[in-house]
C-alpha cells in the first residue's frame, strides 16, 4: 500500500510545496544562470498571446475603418502590422532560446541526479542490498527519476507562464464580455480534478508493481544472460520464463489500458463540454457585433483568444496533475537518497598500528530482517601474523564470521577489536585499507586483465611495473603473458573478446587482494574453489610468501588446504566448538576428525 495515498489533503499540499521547494533549490545550486535565464525567457512568452490578440484586434478594426472611409492605402494599418511581425519575431526567438536552455539545464540536472544516486547508492553496506523492502525502494529510485524530476521543474515553469497567458487573455475577455469568463473558467477545475486523480492512479498503481517489476527483470535477464543460457537450454527453461514474463506483461497491460480509457473517456466528455459553451458564447459575441455593441475586431479577437484560452486551460490542467505525478515519483528519490549507512564510524580514528591482531568478544549476529542468530557467543582471539583456518559443514556461519570481522555488518551483540580498538571506533577508510579480501565469489571486472590486478589498490598503483610485480607474486604473470594482447587484454565477455575460466578469475581474484601490500589482514574465502591440483599446489607453495608478515584468516572445504594454518578453527550451527593444530583435532577424534574422514574418503573412492 502506498504510504501517500493515505495522506490528508493539507499533507499532500505541504508535500507538494515541499518538493516544489527542492527542486527549484537543486535546479538553482546546479546552474543559477541557466535557471534565471528561463525564466526571464518565460516571463516574456507569458505577455505575448494577449499582446498579440489586442493587436491583431487593432489591426482587423484599422482595415474595417479604412474601408468604410475608402482609404485604399496601407498607411494606416501598416504600424500595426509591422508590429505584430516584431512580437512574432520576438516570441519565435525567444521560444527557440529557451528551448536551447532548457536542454542543456535539463542535461545537467540529470548528471547531477545520477551522480548523487549512484554516491549514494556507494555509501550504502551490503545489508541495504540484502533487504527486498530496499530493493523495491531502489527499483522505484531508478524509475527515470531524474526525468521525473526536469519534468517536474519543467512543469512548475510552465505553470507560471501558462498561469500569466490565461491571465493576459482573461482580462482581454473580460473586457470584451464579462460573461464569456464567468461561462468558461468554472469548467476547468472540474477538469483538474479529474486529471489529478488520473496522476495519482497511475503512480499509485505504479508503486504497487515495484516488485512485479523486478520479477519482469529477471525474467527477462534470465532469457539473455550468458551465464544462465547453457543451463536453460538443457532445461528447456525458456517457454516457462517467456510465458511468465509474459503473464506479468500482460497484466501490466490490462491495468494500464483501464486507466488510459478512463483518462480517453473524461477528456472527450471534457472538450464536447467546452466545444459547447465556446459556440453558445461566440454565438453571443456575433449577436453583439450584429448590434453594433462590438467590433468585427473584438469577434475575432474573442474567437482567437478563446480558442488559445481553451488551449492554455488544458496546458494548465496537465501541468498541474504533471506536477503531482513527477512529485510522487520525486518521493520515492527522496525516500531512497534518505536511507543511510547502517554501518558508520562513530569517529574518524586512524589505526593505532598494523599488527593485524583480532579479537572476538561474544559475538552474535543476525541478518537484518531475519530473527535466525547465524552466530552466537562468538569469543576467539588471532595473534598477529596468525594463520588460521575457519572449517566447517555449510552453513556453519564462517563467510558471515569473517565479514564482520571486515565490518561488512556489525554484530547485534559483543564487539570485534582490531589492534585493541573496537571496529565502531575506526574509521572506515583506514580499516577497509588494513584488509585484503578474497571473496568466494568474487567480481569479474569487465576491465584489462592490468586493471583487474590494480583495482586491489587503485589509489597508489601508478604504473604498469607494479602490476607485473604483483602479478608475479601472485602467480599469474605466465597466465598473463599467454593473453593476446598481455596486461592489455580486455577480460569478459560485454566489451571484450577474452574471457577466463572460474580458477583463472579466481587467480586474478587472489592477485588484486596481493595488490593491497600494505594490509595486515588477509582473509581468503575458498581461495581454492575453482583451481586444478597443480593450481592448487602452485598457490600453496607462494602462500608463505604471499602472506607474510601479516594475519591471515581461511576459509575452505579442503583439508589439504587448511593444513598450512597454524591453528584450525571448527564451527557448527554459528558457534565455535573446537579448535586446534591438524594433529591435535584428529587425536581428538570429534567434529573435524569426522570431516576429515569423509572428504578423504570420498577421494578414495574417486
Amino acid at each position: 500500500m502506498n504510504p501517500l495515498s493515505e495522506k490528508s489533503l493539507k499533507d499532500k499540499t505541504r508535500n507538494l510545496l515541499s518538493n516544489a521547494r527542492w527542486v527549484l533549490k537543486f535546479t538553482w545550486d546546479t546552474s543559477p544562470g541557466l535557471l534565471l535565464g528561463i525564466m526571464i525567457f518565460r516571463l516574456i512568452q507569458s505577455a505575448m498571446p494577449a499582446a498579440l490578440a489586442w493587436i491583431m484586434r487593432c489591426l482587423i478594426n484599422a482595415v474595417v475603418d479604412a474601408s468604410k472611409q475608402g482609404i485604399h492605402e496601407l498607411g494606416t494599418v501598416l504600424p500595426w502590422i509591422i508590429l505584430s511581425l516584431i512580437l512574432v519575431l520576438l516570441d519565435e526567438s525567444v521560444g527557440v532560446c529557451s528551448q536551447f536552455l532548457n536542454r542543456d539545464l535539463n542535461e545537467k540536472l540529470r548528471l547531477k541526479i545520477e551522480m548523487d544516486k549512484l554516491h549514494h547508492a556507494a555509501r550504502l553496506d551490503i545489508s541495504w542490498f540484502e533487504d527486498p523492502t530496499f530493493q523495491d525502494i531502489s527499483a522505484r529510485a531508478q524509475q527515470n527519476t531524474s526525468a521525473h524530476f526536469t519534468g517536474m521543474l519543467r512543469k512548475i515553469l510552465g505553470l507560471g507562464t501558462t498561469t500569466l497567458q490565461i491571465t493576459g487573455l482573461i482580462i482581454i475577455l473580460f473586457a470584451i464580455d464579462p460573461i464569456v469568463v464567468l461561462f468558461t473558467i468554472p469548467i476547468f477545475f472540474p477538469f483538474v480534478l479529474f486529471r489529478w486523480s488520473q496522476s495519482r492512479m497511475r503512480y499509485n498503481k505504479e508503486y504497487s508493481r515495484a516488485t512485479k517489476r523486478r520479477w519482469s527483470s529477471y525474467f527477462s535477464s534470465m532469457l539473455t544472460s550468458k551465464n544462465a543460457i547453457s543451463e536453460n537450454k538443457l532445461l528447456n527453461l525458456a517457454p516457462l520464463l517467456l510465458h511468465r514474463y509474459y503473464t506479468l506483461a500482460k497484466d501490466f497491460l490490462k491495468e494500464d489500458r483501464q486507466i488510459y480509457t478512463r483518462g480517453f473517456i473524461g477528456n472527450f466528455i471534457f472538450s464536447v463540454i467546452f466545444a459547447v459553451v465556446f459556440y453558445a458564447l461566440f454565438g453571443r459575441i456575433t449577436w453583439l457585433v450584429l448590434g453594433d455593441q462590438l467590433t468585427i475586431g473584438d469577434i475575432a479577437m474573442f474567437a482567437g483568444a478563446t480558442r488559445q484560452l481553451q488551449g492554455f486551460l488544458g496546458s494548465l490542467a496537465g501541468q498541474a496533475s504533471g506536477v503531482v505525478e513527477d512529485t510522487l515519483y520525486i518521493n520515492d528519490l527522496s525516500e531512497f537518497m534518505k536511507t543511510e549507512p547502517r554501518i558508520k564510524s562513530t569517529s574518524e580514528k586512524k589505526m593505532p598500528s598494523h599488527r593485524g591482531e583480532i579479537e572476538l568478544r561474544n559475538v552474535s549476529f543476525a541478518y537484518p530482517g531475519s530473527n535466525r542468530t547465524i552466530l552466537s557467543k562468538i569469543s576467539l582471539h588471532i595473534k598477529p601474523g596468525e594463520t588460521i583456518a575457519l572449517v566447517g559443514k555449510n552453513g556453519a556461519g564462517k563467510t558471515t564470521l569473517v565479514k564482520l570481522i571486515a565490518r561488512l555488518y556489525d554484530p547485534d551483540e559483543g564487539c570485534i577489536l582490531f589492534d585493541h580498538t573496537d571496529l565502531r571506533e575506526l574509521s572506515l577508510d583506514d580499516l577497509y585499507g588494513q584488509i585484503s579480501f578474497v571473496f568466494q565469489n568474487a567480481n569479474r571486472y569487465e576491465a584489462t586483465a592490468a586493471e583487474n590486478i590494480a583495482y586491489g589498490h587503485w589509489q597508489q598503483i601508478q604504473n604498469k611495473e607494479q602490476i607485473e610485480k604483483i602479478a608475479r607474486l601472485a602467480n599469474v604473470d605466465d597466465m598473463i603473458r599467454a593473453m593476446p594482447d598481455g596486461y592489455d587484454t580486455m577480460l569478459g565477455r560485454k566489451f571484450g573478446q577474452y574471457d577466463l575460466s572460474g580458477g583463472q578469475w579466481k587467480k586474478m581474484a587472489i592477485a588484486r587482494a596481493m595488490a593491497r601490500d600494505n594490509s595486515s589482514l588477509i582473509i581468503l574465502d575458498e581461495p581454492t574453489a575453482g583451481l586444478d591440483a597443480k593450481a592448487e599446489h602452485e598457490l600453496f607453495l607462494h602462500f608463505r610468501e604471499l602472506s607474510a608478515g601479516r594475519t591471515t584468516i581461511l576459509i575452505s572445504h579442503q583439508f589439504s588446504t587448511v593444513n598450512i594454518a597454524d591453528r584450525i578453527i571448527v564451527m557448527d550451527k554459528g558457534e565455535i566448538v573446537e579448535s586446534g593444530t591438524h594433529e591435535a583435532l584428529l587425536d581428538k577424534n570429534d567434529l573435524y576428525a569426522s570431516l576429515y574422514d569423509l572428504q578423504k574418503n570420498r577421494l578414495i573412492k574417486r
